[in-house]
């Protein structure tokens, strides 16, 4: 929750900078956001390349469990293509770029920025939090309702990292290696989906 707080400060910190011209125009207009993306990038293979661990567990995983990351993914990109048909200045594709990534708010962000432009990107960098946010806060409510999967499956892209530790509280122990394989794969699947979605022409 704090961290989540903590991007949205800054993205309000932008913006009051922008609004009032406190940045070079150097750097609005140069390519900073590509070099940022491609720093990110490295940080996500370091992340997952440093805790071979994480791999070795995916052997004891229950193989129908192995199909949540799969459900979490076409069942999102469903929801955004309902939402499209509400949405008549947006595309179906601008809604699965959006929706493609699935709580991973500073990657997705800047993927659509660089391909659809900063509007885009904002909307996806606010919707992402958001997701996050009702996963940390809803956990209780989706493990008690929904069942123990669902918290996971809202978590999104965030289940091996920020939301594991609220998931382990309420949908138990046992689904520790689940949350932190299903967060691996939909992870792995946003540079993917988002670029796929902003490529395809209109």
């Amino acid at each position: 929750m704090k961290g989540s707080l903590i991007i949205v400060s800054f993205f309000f910190l932008g913006s009051i900078c922008g609004l009032f011209h406190w940045l070079p125009l150097s750097i609005i207009e140069g390519n900073l956001s590509y070099y940022v993306l491609c720093g990110l990038m490295f940080c996500v293979g370091i992340s997952i390349g440093n805790n071979p661990e994480i791999l070795k567990s995916f052997r004891t995983l229950n193989p129908r469990l192995a199909l949540l990351p799969l459900m979490t993914i076409v069942g999102t990109l469903c929801g955004c293509a309902i939402v499209s048909l509400l949405l008549s200045d947006r595309s179906l594709f601008d809604c699965l770029a959006v929706g493609s990534g699935f709580g991973y708010y500073s990657l997705s962000s800047i993927f659509i920025t660089e391909y659809k432009g900063a509007e885009l990107g904002t909307v996806a960098l606010l919707s992402n939090i958001i997701r996050e946010i009702i996963a940390l806060l809803a956990a209780p409510l989706l493990a008690r309702y929904f069942g123990k999967l669902a918290p996971i499956s809202v978590g999104g892209a965030t289940t091996m990292d920020t939301t594991l530790p609220i998931i382990t509280r309420y949908s138990g122990q046992q689904f520790v290696i689940v949350s932190i394989f299903h967060g691996f794969l939909v992870d792995f699947s946003v540079p993917f989906l988002v670029t796929l979605f902003c490529s395809i022409p209109l």
